[in-house]
């Protein structure tokens, strides 16, 4: 496949107002994606959301006004989870569904992401068709008029049916009553339906990062920064807290001593239940290869097997979609339960894990103890002139290969170039820290040799 200009690993991203995050090219993106799914002459509608940043105004009026001028109709969510526009894209039977947010990136970003009909992220060949679309003029001359031009209506029960969703994927004869919950939504798209649901469970909810202005959003809170809710946690004696990204499609835990749980515990806990409920599908959980090696060990220990994919949300859900697989997510926190949404969701990932509490009576702490064990991980980035296979280098690769041995199955060490800037991560788990630590450095001494000119 050609080179992209456009999209990544998730979508299109930059700083908003400037090429391609400029209403300019959000209008030719709803041109192009309005051409791509209107496939036959019936009305056709695709859906819109964002999350909290001021630039999301400019953007979504944009690209509805581009979807508009190809004949297709627009459904305005407002700011909600990315999940959310996932599941409305499949409830409201809309042809397609965009987000505009760049998830846990600073306020001055922004992006936008698509969803096909089934709620899944477009295949890599469709966003081709599409950047395709945006960069040439293959569309420029389509004009529809009259009663052709297509209308925007706004979705004024959106938040409500994806609450009503999300209090579904709770188990109908447990309750939260009582529960003590802190909560952090990082001023994003979660701000007020993840409040909402918890309370409407019984929950006595504690709240920060539910007061967005535009410019706040992830600004020292949310998942990226968790600091302020495991104070919260420990101030308020709650039971858990709960951290969300910008546009909740991942979330944080902090136990009731408020210590971090992290998306690879979340998944061991999450996996130990779902199999002694018969619910794990081929006895197999889905996570990158920067999950840590103590989640793979755990899972062999219930004889379930752990498949690894490249780094990025979009490839665990390819994996899990051609195995058949329930579960699966990231260390950062997206979380997916296949059986109840296509993508990430904060919410629902939290909800799981308070029905496991619930279900057993047993705080946080426990179940992340009795789950898995932690691995010492150690990550060092390396600096390069530009992105390139240091692996082919004749002075890397034996030394990996030598600190593979010495590993052997207690750990494993992993060279990757990074997919957005000129670095090169070398990431090693072992069981002695200050080993691991040893064998990371040692390996990026020998990377910063071989980057030098001559």
């Amino acid at each position: 496949m050609a080179a992209r200009r456009l999209f990544g690993t998730d979508g299109i991203r930059g700083v908003a107002n400037v090429e391609p995050m400029t209403s300019e090219t959000a209008l030719r993106l709803g041109r192009a994606v309005a051409h791509v799914f209107r496939r036959s002459p019936r009305r056709h509608k695709i859906l819109i959301g964002k999350d909290t940043r001021v630039s999301g105004y400019m953007l979504e009026t944009a690209m509805a006004s581009g979807i508009c001028s190809m004949g297709v109709d627009v459904l305005l969510a407002g700011p909600i989870p990315t999940p959310g526009i996932a599941f409305l894209t499949r409830s409201l039977r809309a042809d397609a569904g965009a987000v505009i947010s760049a998830s846990h990136n600073p306020f001055q970003d922004n992006g936008i992401k698509f969803f096909a009909s089934t709620g899944f992220k477009l295949p890599d060949e469709v966003e081709a068709e599409i950047e395709t679309l945006v960069v040439g003029g293959g569309i420029d001359d389509l004009r529809p008029t009259a009663e052709e031009i297509g209308k925007a209506y706004r979705i004024d029960d959106a938040l409500g049916r994806y609450n009503v969703f999300a209090k579904g994927c709770f188990p109908r004869h447990r309750t939260l009553d009582g529960m003590r919950i802190a909560i952090d939504a990082g001023h994003g798209a979660g701000y007020r339906v993840a409040p909402e649901v918890l309370e409407e469970l019984g929950a006595h909810v504690f709240a920060i990062g539910c007061e967005p202005n535009g410019e706040n959003i992830n600004d020292g809170c949310g998942a990226l920064h968790p600091g302020g809710l495991q104070a919260l946690v420990r101030e308020k004696g709650a039971a858990i807290g709960i951290a969300l990204d910008g546009d909740a499609d991942r979330c944080i835990l902090v136990d009731e001593d408020g210590e971090l749980v992290d998306g690879d515990e979340i998944l061991a806990i999450a996996a130990r239940e779902m199999k002694r409920a018969g619910l794990l599908r081929n006895a197999t959980v889905v996570a990158t290869v920067m999950s840590n090696l103590g989640l793979q060990i755990a899972l062999r220990r219930q004889g379930v097997e752990l498949r690894r994919t490249p780094v990025g949300d979009r490839y665990v859900v390819e994996e899990m979609v051609r195995g058949d697989y329930a579960l699966g997510g990231e260390q950062s926190g997206h979380i997916l339960f296949l059986d109840h949404n296509t993508t990430g969701d904060g919410l629902i990932t939290a909800l799981a894990v308070l029905a496991i509490m619930v279900e057993h009576g047993r705080p946080l702490s426990e179940l992340r103890r009795e789950a898995m064990t932690r691995y010492p991980q150690v990550l060092v980035n390396v600096r390069v002139a530009e992105r390139r296979d240091v692996m082919a280098d004749p002075r890397v690769a034996p030394l990996v290969g030598e600190i593979e041995r010495t590993l052997g199955e207690r750990g494993r060490i992993l060279v990757r170039a990074s997919g957005t800037e000129p670095l090169i991560r070398v990431m090693v788990e072992g069981e002695d820290e200050a080993t691991v630590r040893g064998h990371a450095e040692s390996v990026a001494a020998a990377i910063r040799e071989t980057d030098r000119p001559g």
